[in-house]
């Protein structure tokens, strides 16, 4: 006499949806995800629409340009044409000592930017002369590597930490880092040293 086959049982698989819902819910809620913040910049104001031409063209002083070809080359300039300072092949960790140099214009020269009393007064330091037209000019090719457009935006903002450290240090007695960064003395320090870093769309110097 044959004997029956015994079937498998099946498996239940009526709850598998729920289950694989509540896990789902339970990873979303206990998982951390990292959120990108973009790097402050702050672009120049629109020129006066009263304003002259000719008062247009001598900001050229204010201007430094940093730019990044396709081999990951470094060269910067700054100054009007007829006093203009070219520098190639430079390094990423030239560029804090010449930025700071360029921002502070320790010694006032002509191809650096202008001075101007602050307008409004700074709380605490009232109309310090400040270069408040600088901008440095981040110019990069779309084939530029990230690890030396990271370098140079490393050291254009050290540049800045620094000129504000040395500032606070001197009128208040304490590094810019360790101020309320909403105190009097934080706002006046920000204010001789606003955070001017524009970056251009990247181009594609090296053919098409």
């Amino acid at each position: 006499m044959a004997r029956k086959k015994r079937k498998v049982p099946g498996l239940n698989g009526s709850s598998l949806a729920d289950i694989s819902f509540i896990l789902l819910i339970f990873f979303l809620i206990t998982t951390s995800m990292d959120t990108d913040t973009g790097l402050v910049r702050r672009l120049p104001p629109p020129p006066d629409p009263n304003q002259l031409e000719e008062d247009v063209k001598v900001k050229g002083r204010n201007v430094l340009v940093v730019s990044v070809n396709m081999n990951n080359q470094i060269m910067y300039y700054y100054g009007d044409e007829s006093k203009r300072v070219t520098v190639q092949d430079v390094k990423p960790e030239d560029l804090r000592a010449v930025a700071k140099e360029f921002i502070a214009n320790p010694e006032n020269k002509a191809n650096m930017p202008e001075f101007h009393p602050a307008d409004p007064p700074l709380p605490l330091l009232g109309a310090y002369p400040v270069t408040k037209n600088h901008i440095i000019s981040v110019q990069t090719d779309r084939s530029t590597s990230y690890e030396v457009y990271f370098q140079i935006q490393n050291e254009l903002m050290a540049a800045y930490n620094e000129l504000r450290d040395e500032l606070a240090r001197e009128k208040f007695g304490r590094y810019y880092r360790h101020l309320d960064p909403e105190s009097d003395e934080a706002l006046a320090v920000r204010g001789v040293y606003p955070l001017k870093i524009s970056e251009a769309e990247p181009k594609k110097y090296g053919g098409n």
